[in-house]
């Protein structure tokens, strides 16, 4: 089988990186960019994208939402550019892959991975993930403005920590079950290692980098982080492969009270799940779930904001959904709706330990 990977065109971080926006848009040949802002960062959009012309996000990535911004666009507009959360940065990617257009992306939060995805996760009225579309190719350029970063709400850098806390582990899962990237490739060594490397930096530089985000800070643990979040994450999913961190998120927006929840809080949780399902010893579940409690992501169903016991046919739904993705066939010993069920109960267990791994209970992943 042949390996293979993909990048986004140029990668380039640092605080104060916007300034060079024009510059990089030129260099990529864009006379005529169009950006697409979220509004929670119209000003300042306004401010550093003078003069180009704009359009606002609606608020939810769905097919009518990509639709209605690719009818309002104007003519002759060679490039997108993208600034805001991952939603506003997939919709944008909708409208370029719609009219054929490059884009750049300039995220405002570092919630997620989907700057350097060429992946559009789209959603349905209800908030429900509907289906993934995909660019032809990635983004042409990715840049990430650090000192915007660390003044977005400090929950979205905690679900971006969240996102990729997951990929070491859903990419070795993958492998191991003969499973292909996302784009159809088995995965190279080179993405394994990045990875790998993406949680090693979680972990040596999470919660200082969480504890300068709170207080509107920058730094050298901030700067790794974002690299690790956006980049490593990024190119450690795409190029390794997903697993049932991933798959779970389908399962888990079918519950109302879950579906509001942020992507990367969602993918924290199903990490624990990912690691219960590959029967992780506790030295490797205990300083995952220490740096999550650290840094203030959800470790249960009720601190995902369940306050109630799912019914029968909750579970079923979830549990339907979740097997339904071909991520969840990217797992040994294969997924059976009873050992989903297992799988999840015993990543409650470890959410709800007084310490990180208390409940480990070996082998409690391979439930038939």
């Amino acid at each position: 089988m042949i390996a293979g990977m993909g990048f986004p065109g140029r990668y380039l971080q640092g605080p104060g990186a916007l300034a060079g926006l024009s510059d990089l848009l030129a260099e990529l040949g864009c006379s005529r960019p169009l950006a697409v802002v979220d509004p929670a960062v119209a000003d300042l959009a306004a401010r550093v994208m003078a003069g180009m012309p704009r359009l606002v996000f609606g608020g939810e990535c769905t097919r009518e939402e990509i639709a209605g911004l690719a009818g309002r666009l104007p003519d002759g507009i060679d490039c997108l550019v993208a600034f805001g959360g991952g939603k506003t940065i997939d919709s944008a990617k909708g409208v370029a892959r719609e009219r054929g257009l490059p884009i750049v992306v300039c995220p405002s939060a570092a919630s997620s991975d989907a700057p350097t995805s060429r992946l559009i996760v789209r959603y349905d009225a209800r908030h429900a993930v509907a289906g993934v579309d995909k660019l032809r190719r990635n983004p042409d350029a990715v840049l990430v403005d650090t000192d915007v970063i660390v003044r977005a709400p400090a929950r979205l850098f905690a679900a971006g920590i969240g996102d990729a806390l997951s990929k070491a582990f859903e990419a070795r899962a993958c492998v191991q079950a003969g499973g292909l990237n996302a784009y159809g490739y088995r995965a190279t060594a080179t993405a394994l290692r990045l990875a790998d490397g993406c949680l090693e930096i979680l972990l040596a530089h999470g919660e200082r980098a969480m504890r300068a985000v709170r207080a509107r800070q920058g730094g050298e643990d901030v700067e790794a982080v974002v690299e690790a979040t956006v980049l490593l994450s990024g190119l450690g999913f795409e190029s390794g492969g997903l697993s049932l961190a991933h798959a779970l998120v389908r399962g888990l927006t079918t519950v109302p009270e879950l579906a509001a929840c942020l992507h990367g809080e969602l993918v924290a949780f199903g990490t624990l799940a990912q690691m219960a399902a590959m029967a992780c010893e506790p030295a490797e579940v205990g300083p995952v779930l220490a740096l999550m409690r650290a840094v203030g992501l959800p470790a249960s169903l009720r601190s995902l904001g369940l306050r109630r016991e799912l019914e029968g046919g909750e579970w079923q739904r979830l549990i339907d959904a979740t097997l339904a993705t071909e991520y969840s066939r990217h797992l040994l010993p294969a997924l059976t709706p009873a050992r989903l069920r297992a799988v999840l109960e015993q990543a409650q267990a470890w959410g709800t330990a007084e310490r990180a791994g208390d409940s480990y209970a070996p082998g409690a992943g391979d439930t038939q």
